[in-house]
């Protein structure tokens, strides 16, 4: 599942930096899709660089998002053993 949402996440990322028709149904949903997920970090970073706010509000997120998911995956197979 983490890694669906990673993948949202980076899609979203691509979308914006390679400058998608936000008009269109599909880079619209993952706009939405992405600013759910990323809601707790947009803005958490001010820069003055397109590029580097995308990375920011939506990479720090896939980040953590992943991290939690190997933590989570490493402790249940920790008890299986």
């Amino acid at each position: 599942m983490a890694h669906v949402i990673v993948g949202i996440l980076v899609v979203w990322i691509a979308l914006d930096l390679l400058d998608a028709n936000r008009a269109n149904t599909v880079v619209g949903w993952f706009h939405s899709a992405a600013d759910w997920l990323a809601g707790w970090s947009i803005g958490l970073f001010d820069v003055a660089h397109h590029t580097a706010q995308v990375l920011l509000d939506y990479g720090i997120p896939a980040v953590v998002y992943l991290a939690i998911a190997h933590a989570i995956a490493t402790r249940a197979v920790a008890r299986r053993t």
